[in-house]
């Protein structure tokens, strides 16, 4: 998929660029690969750099607000300074390791509903900026994550939305500033809802699962995490981990006792901007609808420049 735009921060005259992506699918942790191809305008120009930019559709609060724009959540430079002559044509290729925390965007060829995600070329020329279209990209799960998502379906969750949220959850080790929130109908029974949230990383993932009770009493949420290697989670019976979790929330008040692998542990989560209690280990932490604050979301808002533009704002021109 090409993107044709002649860079309209440089004014008239000016050069345009074609990203190309050979790999518009990828994991998390893989490579994104491809070639950002220049023409020059009618003038020399000095290139300072280009830049591409992970971005995604994300929300944040602070205190009684709430936004929803674009998170840069990754930057790769592809190429330093050099000067493009007029009229020039030059390729750049690259390929860059995508973020292991990379948010999920696809299932099974499908699209999750409510994300949105794209590569967007930036080209810097004497000092300004020029922020090209976006390149939209899909994101598969590991094989890892997708066995977990499987014992949700097994277990007859059904899949409804996801969405991004900005901010740290509490315990886990985080690069982004953000994390994702696949959202399930519980199937019938004690659970109405059930929010999914990985935090990967080349050695293993941070799996944190928020449930919903239909009862609708304060302090029916209840947060189990877990912590596994990528060849664990390969071989463990995730239906029968998570029914039994799910299982010991019909028969106590918030906290679920798996022979050893649950702790009571209370932690802070709010809508949106989760501080999910936890230890360390195997189901290190079960949390009981404690409400706290995410401290960092308006930094994290400032670190991931979200912007007050729509996804679906960005027009795609000259689409090959």
């Amino acid at each position: 998929m090409v993107f044709k735009r002649m860079l309209g921060a440089f004014g008239v005259g000016a050069p345009s660029v074609d990203t190309v992506l050979s790999t518009p699918r990828v994991r998390p942790g893989g490579a994104l690969a491809g070639e950002v191809r220049l023409k020059g305008g009618e003038f020399d120009a000095g290139i300072e750099h280009v830049t591409l930019a992970l971005v995604a559709r994300a929300e944040a609060e602070a205190g009684d607000d709430e936004h929803t724009g674009l998170a840069v959540l990754h930057e790769i430079r592809v190429s330093g300074p050099f000067t493009l002559a007029k009229g020039e044509d030059r390729t750049i290729p690259f390929e860059a390791e995508m973020p292991w925390e990379t948010p999920l965007s696809e299932v099974q060829g499908q699209p999750l509903t409510g994300m949105a995600l794209g590569v967007r070329t930036e080209l810097a020329i004497a000092k300004a900026v020029d922020k090209g279209d976006l390149d939209p990209i899909a994101v598969e799960p590991l094989p890892s994550q997708q066995r977990v998502m499987e014992a949700f379906l097994q277990l007859g969750f059904a899949f409804k939305s996801a969405d991004l949220e900005m901010g740290q959850i509490y315990g886990v080790r985080q690069e982004l500033p953000c994390y994702q929130e696949i959202e399930f109908y519980g199937p019938p029974g004690q659970i109405s809802e059930a929010e999914l949230t990985f935090v990967a990383d080349p050695v293993g993932m941070d799996i944190v699962i928020e449930a919903d009770r239909r009862s609708g009493h304060y302090g029916s949420d209840a947060i189990g995490r877990f912590r596994v290697s990528h060849d664990e989670a390969l071989r463990m019976d995730w239906a029968a981990e998570l029914g039994n979790w799910l299982g010991g929330l019909s028969q106590h008040q918030g906290f679920g006792h798996g022979e050893g692998h649950y702790q009571d542990h209370h932690g802070h989560h709010g809508h949106h901007d989760h501080h999910h209690g936890g230890g360390g280990g195997m189901g290190g932490a079960i949390a009981a609808g404690a409400v706290g604050v995410a401290a960092g979301v308006a930094g994290g808002m400032i670190a991931a420049e979200l912007i007050e533009e729509a996804f679906e704002g960005d027009e795609e021109e000259g689409e090959d």
